[in-house]
């Protein structure tokens, strides 16, 4: 993208390319509602990165292997049944268990890599807390599934201002303002990444994944999200999904042997 002009179709493309772009991730997520000092830098075109309340620190693997910690490595939530899978008897009334994964599937692409239009898939990132977990991990509620007529003013579910070239931890993003229309439906209602009014928002150039977000307007400026990529497509074990490790053991303790009676 280096050189290449920033339009709105490129923000929307790169929106709708998380699926294709990632197979696991590890990060850093900080929830909450910026300082008043964070707010002013947010109105400068600087989302806040060190929100001061919730923090997590996460793994997700695809399809729907998740961990989440607390920075001081207290477990709050781990995928559970990791391995079990449907045998050839299981039946379904609905065509969803039969998609395929979006991995699998063709999507239609621009000159740059990134998609214009997703094809039926089997979608959905793992979900944790209110939503806006599985929502940052694929944002294509800013964008919709595919294109729109040109013919219908404010028929994308959102209208985009102020794209520019950043850098969030190092790592290059595109920033935007957007401003939801009516058709703006997001994954999950409670936790939308749009807010009322604007919204400032990054999305990160290798992974496509939201990687802040923060209001602008009304009651609820400030409110966001940040999120620190620390690995991407690192190998993670089944292991490290279960609460308690069944698979392997921890050679540091010591394991007893019973010998039993004269031994």
């Amino acid at each position: 993208m280096n050189g290449q002009a920033l339009t709105d179709d490129t923000f929307r493309h790169l929106c709708r390319s998380s699926p294709w772009r990632w197979q696991s991730l590890r990060f850093e997520l900080h929830l909450g509602v910026a300082t008043a000092a964070q707010e002013a830098g947010a109105r400068e075109g600087d989302p806040s990165s060190d929100m001061e309340l919730k923090a997590m620190k996460c793994w997700v693997r695809r399809p729907g292997a998740l961990r989440v910690e607390t920075l001081d490595r207290r477990l709050l939530a781990s995928t559970t049944k990791i391995n079990d899978s449907k045998d050839s008897l299981f039946i379904s009334g609905n065509r969803k268990p039969w998609l395929l994964p979006p991995s699998m599937a063709n999507p239609v692409k621009d000159s740059q890599g990134y998609v214009v239009r997703r094809p039926e898939a089997l979608y959905g990132e793992p979900a944790y807390g209110s939503g806006r977990f599985a929502s940052a991990l694929d944002p294509v509620e800013l964008a919709g599934e595919r294109p729109v007529p040109l013919e219908k003013p404010f028929a994308n579910v959102a209208e985009i201002e102020n794209i520019t070239r950043v850098e969030h931890h190092g790592r290059a993003a595109i920033q935007a303002v957007l401003t939801a229309n009516n058709s703006y439906a997001p994954l999950f209602p409670a936790a939308p990444l749009l807010y009322p009014g604007r919204t400032v928002v990054r999305i990160d150039l290798e992974t496509a994944v939201c990687v802040a977000s923060q209001s602008l307007d009304g009651d609820t400026a400030g409110a966001g999200h940040s999120m620190i990529l620390l690995g991407i497509d690192e190998y993670m074990l089944d292991d490290l999904f279960e609460e308690v490790s069944m698979g392997l053991t921890d050679v540091r303790n010591h394991i007893p042997w019973d010998l039993g009676p004269g031994a």
